[in-house]
């Protein structure tokens, strides 16, 4: 951007596809941040002149494994590092760029001036439900993000919990509500041919609950909601990362703060609300008794009774009552 400022060439437009809410804003403060620490008036220019639209992509794609690998071999290419992805995509972008830009929307580019509403209805849903699922069939020994679809538990779990307390908290889009949404959502997690590993999904919940997971908690109780199923889903990731399956084999290190999860995890078998203060994730909620409650009472059952006894409970549950 110097460069082009200096020869007179003219700003571009900063373009993100990362996986995070208001990605261009987050883009644009970081550029302009990094170069107000060299150059202020490059910074002014930058802030003035650029254009960093927000954005949202989704399209899952699973590791690359010896299935992804073997497919690709059987099309005639070697490739140990073959990228594969499901037939579904999404691109949505804000229609604001500083110098001009393809015609994306004739690749099937959504644009729009609400791209939040997108990005929240995917975050919530499917990555939020990708933690349902994913902590629950951890510990259920379960391979696969469709496999967990298919337990009879797991998969009801999810729906009951996107339906009844994500989807009243987010908005719908003009393309579909978030009820038809999680129907959609399903329908690709449930997906066969798409191996996405529950280790993979697992992966830093330390990262993906405050930000997938916990916005639908504290809007839930901004509402008087339940977040009955809320509750359980962190129940079922506190009891998870003590580091044992209901087979009672081990579940391996799978987050930065491993360490740290674990040893609370371990108190919190004695103490469930103790896992609530870890304040880094959880800020006020650990002091409300609408969400630490249940969250101790499913913690308490897990360690007792079992993750199935719990998911069960719950799911007979009528959520109006609970």
């Amino acid at each position: 951007l110097r460069t082009r400022r200096d020869k007179g060439i003219g700003p571009f437009t900063g373009m993100s596809c990362d996986n995070i809410l208001g990605n261009g804003t987050v883009f644009r403060q970081a550029v302009v941040s990094l170069a107000r620490m060299s150059d202020p008036e490059l910074a002014d220019w930058i802030e003035k002149s650029c254009s960093f639209p927000n954005s949202m992509v989704d399209c899952i794609v699973p590791a690359t494994g010896s299935k992804e690998i073997e497919a690709v071999r059987r099309t005639g290419i070697e490739d140990l590092v073959p990228v594969t992805h499901e037939r579904h995509r999404q691109w949505v972008i804000e229609d604001r760029f500083c110098a001009g830009r393809p015609a994306l929307e004739k690749v099937g580019v959504t644009f729009s001036s609400d791209v939040h509403a997108y990005e929240t209805m995917k975050i919530r849903i499917l990555n939020g439900g990708h933690q349902l699922l994913a902590n629950a069939g951890e510990i259920l020994s379960v391979e696969s993000i469709a496999e967990a679809m298919a337990h009879p538990l797991i998969g009801a779990f999810f729906r009951k919990v996107a339906l009844e307390e994500i989807v009243p908290q987010v908005p719908s889009v003009p393309d579909y509500t978030a009820g038809a949404y999680v129907d959609l959502i399903s329908e690709r997690f449930a997906n066969p041919a798409i191996v996405d590993a529950v280790r993979r999904v697992a992966f830093d919940g330390s990262s993906r609950h405050p930000g997938f997971l916990l916005p639908s908690v504290r809007q839930a109780l901004a509402a008087s909601a339940s977040v009955d199923g809320l509750a359980l889903a962190e129940a079922i990731w506190a009891f998870m990362c003590a580091g044992k399956r209901a087979d009672g084999s081990v579940i391996e290190p799978n987050d930065p703060n491993w360490d740290s999860l674990f040893e609370m995890a371990q108190a919190a078998r004695f103490s469930p609300k103790s896992w609530l203060e870890l304040s880094q994730i959880y800020g006020e909620l650990r002091h409300d008794p609408e969400f630490a409650d249940p969250f101790a009472r499913w913690l308490s059952m897990i360690w007792d009774d079992g993750l199935e006894t719990a998911l069960s409970v719950y799911l007979a549950k009528n959520t109006k009552s609970a």
